[in-house]
């Protein structure tokens, strides 16, 4: 999830990534269905920090959806914790549009 700090949502391109903005965050997410928890922030980042995880993410083919309210929500949580219940909803919504990007169905859990 990403935001340039305007809150506009835009589509997201993996041959080119903006010019870094100091208000940009980027928080990337890990999810194992069958452990029984939230899905985890495993990184965390503004500014340059936040290119570097949209870089990796592109590089390695991985989805990313900008929302600029629950990059910041997301955002102010530790590293390798649960995301917060306020999240569950707009997180799911999210791992949905992951699964039909990559023409997936989600595993049953």
């Amino acid at each position: 999830m990403t935001t340039d700090g305007s809150g506009k949502r835009r589509g997201s391109s993996k041959s080119r990534i903006e010019e870094a903005s100091p208000k940009r965050t980027a928080v990337a997410l890990h999810y194992q269905p069958h452990d029984d928890s939230a899905p985890k922030v495993v990184a965390s980042g503004r500014g340059w920090v936040a290119e570097k995880i949209l870089e990796v993410a592109f590089a390695n083919g991985i989805k990313v959806r900008e929302d600029a309210d629950l990059a910041e929500i997301l955002a102010a949580v530790d590293l390798d914790e649960e995301i917060p219940v306020e999240a569950f909803i707009a997180v799911a919504e999210i791992l949905r549009y992951v699964y039909a990007a990559n023409g997936t169905q989600p595993p049953e859990v």
